[in-house]
């Protein structure tokens, strides 16, 4: 490790031991929520207490199926909260790990699913510390909060409380439907997945305080689809109030490219084709379907516009600035779209060409100029930068948007390549690549598509503390809403940046650098104003 590494790496240290409670310290007696006590178990850091399973919500089975979630059974005694609650219906991974189903110790799936995790360093309630909560990526179709990769003991010991939850995913999380939207108090159907994320953030305004949150100062962060999900929360009437920061890794409202939103009448109208394709014509005969077969013949249609927690298009909803009033850190990755390389039939400068009209349309000389190739070497590897590149022109403009508004906002780009195993693909800094770095846990497995390897980067110090640079930046914005700190590389906010620069983040050292050209943000930029509209 370098002096200068080992240098930050004390400050750092120094700082985590003095924002967090002493290390002996934990909650060992009961905690009290609304819906009954609950005992946690040690953690694996010192004066780590963690709280497992916790119900936030009733189970959304029978004729709660495709509903708001509604409030949880109480209990009597103590709930010992020390086993994960089921996840939610779901695939197991195909040819590669779901940490949410596939790990040894995965606690199965259930269609009686919506329970939290809650890491505390508190030693009693109404510590005030600042609360961060989690929402899992996986495409809207996989994923759960007991997810070895978001186990909270790390950043709980820097001094947060950490929050993980599961929501409905797949079409049990996200289906629009006319019988639906009838039944519907708010006549809205389809963002179950965005309803019980709403039902949980209150959750935590009611009951984190016995935990030693602070309910005035929760932060949520997520990854992907739990990026996407953030951004909409953030622009849905419905969720104001429930949480005062943001930060969205690698996902905005647009998802992961530009576009606009889908619909409540278009996902309705899937719905019922795909229904009837099955022979069910009702949704009493869709809620008797088994939850299994329910989530594979059904459609899974992502967040979409419902009239209720989405009312409009959210390009709109954020151009005008009627979005929540929330400090924002966002960012994505600088190889995002490594994984798709090989997709299709072999690139060359040739292919690249001849399919520009077909990806871009009538900006396809504007693409060219942008992301030319001259041999099929360049063609090769020009390929997925598109993807990169979209991803990260959208989560400026999510940063720009709430900058707009008055908030603080932060941009990051992360270009650290982790290391891989011999033997195995390098997809760079790919999507997923920075969690282990975000939660400071560097020997957990990693989640598709970014496999590094976890053997060499938790042992290696120069990683280690590259971990803990990019944990204390995101625990720094939870606590304060700004990732700023002792030790760390300064951290410019989005409206400090040069047009072509943003906060990069890479273990050979973090800070001001460069980010998309200006040939790219211009050409994204009509791509936004041809396919969105949206100023």
């Amino acid at each position: 490790m370098s002096a200068r590494a080992v240098t930050v790496r004390i400050a750092l240290a120094a700082a985590v031991l003095a924002a967090a409670p002493a290390a002996h310290a934990a909650l060992t007696k009961p905690v009290k929520t609304q819906t009954g006590l609950v005992a946690g178990a040690p953690g694996k850091k010192p004066g780590v207490t963690v709280f497992k399973g916790i119900p936030f919500a009733a189970a959304p089975i029978g004729n709660l199926r495709w509903k708001a979630p509604q409030p949880a059974k109480r209990w009597s005694g103590v709930r010992q909260a020390n086993a994960y609650g089921k996840v939610c219906i779901q695939p197991p991974g195909k040819g590669r790990v779901n940490p949410a189903t596939d790990m040894p110790d995965s606690p199965g799936m259930s269609e009686d699913c919506l329970n939290l995790n809650v890491w505390t360093p508190a030693r009693k309630a109404g510590a005030k510390l600042p609360v961060m909560v989690w929402l899992y990526g996986g495409a809207y179709g996989e994923g759960g909060g007991s997810a070895p990769f978001s186990e909270g003991d790390n950043l709980a010991a820097k001094g947060v409380v950490l929050v993980t939850f599961n929501y409905r995913v797949g079409s049990l999380g996200f289906m629009a439907h006319p019988e639906l939207t009838a039944e519907s108090p708010h006549k809205a159907s389809g963002n179950y997945a965005l309803m019980d994320s709403i039902a949980a953030f209150k959750w935590v305004q009611a009951n984190i305080a016995a935990f030693g949150g602070d309910p005035a100062n929760v932060t949520i962060f997520g990854e992907s689809a739990g990026a996407a999900m953030n951004a909409g929360l953030v622009g849905s009437p419905v969720a104001k109030g429930t949480f005062r920061r943001a930060i969205a890794e690698s996902g905005a409202w647009m998802g992961l490219g530009i576009a606009k939103m889908i619909p409540r009448a278009t996902a309705e109208a899937a719905a019922v084709k795909a229904a009837e394709a099955i022979g069910k014509k009702t949704l009493a005969e869709l809620r008797a379907l088994p939850a299994q077969e329910a989530f594979d013949k059904l459609p899974r249609q992502g967040m979409i516009i419902d009239g209720w927690v989405i009312p409009e298009d959210l390009s709109t909803t954020f151009a005008a600035g009627r979005q929540n009033s929330v400090d924002v850190l966002v960012g994505s990755n600088g190889e995002e779209g490594s994984f798709t390389a090989g997709f299709g039939p072999p690139m060359t400068a040739a292919t690249w060409r001849e399919g520009a009209a077909k990806r871009w349309g009538d900006l396809a000389e504007v693409g060219l100029a942008a992301y030319p190739a001259t041999t099929d070497d360049e063609a090769r590897k020009v390929a997925s930068v598109p993807f990169s590149d979209t991803l990260a022109w959208h989560m400026r403009l999510f940063a720009e948007r709430q900058a707009k508004i008055g908030k603080k906002a932060w941009l990051y780009y992360f270009t650290h390549q982790p290391p891989y195993d011999p033997g195995k693909p390098n997809l760079g800094a790919a999507h997923t690549a920075e969690i282990p770095y975000v939660f400071d846990n560097l020997e957990a497995p990693r989640t598709f598509p970014g496999q590094s390897s976890v053997a060499l980067a938790s042992a290696d110090p120069r990683e280690q503390a590259f971990a803990d640079q990019v944990s204390s930046y995101w625990v720094n914005f939870a606590r304060t809403g700004n990732p700023n700190g002792a030790g760390l590389p300064q951290w410019p906010r989005v409206n400090e940046l040069g047009a072509t620069e943003a906060m990069v983040l890479d273990v050979d050292g973090s800070g001001r650098g460069p980010w998309l050209t200006q040939p790219k943000i211009d050409f994204f930029d009509k791509l936004h104003m041809r396919d969105v509209g949206a100023r």
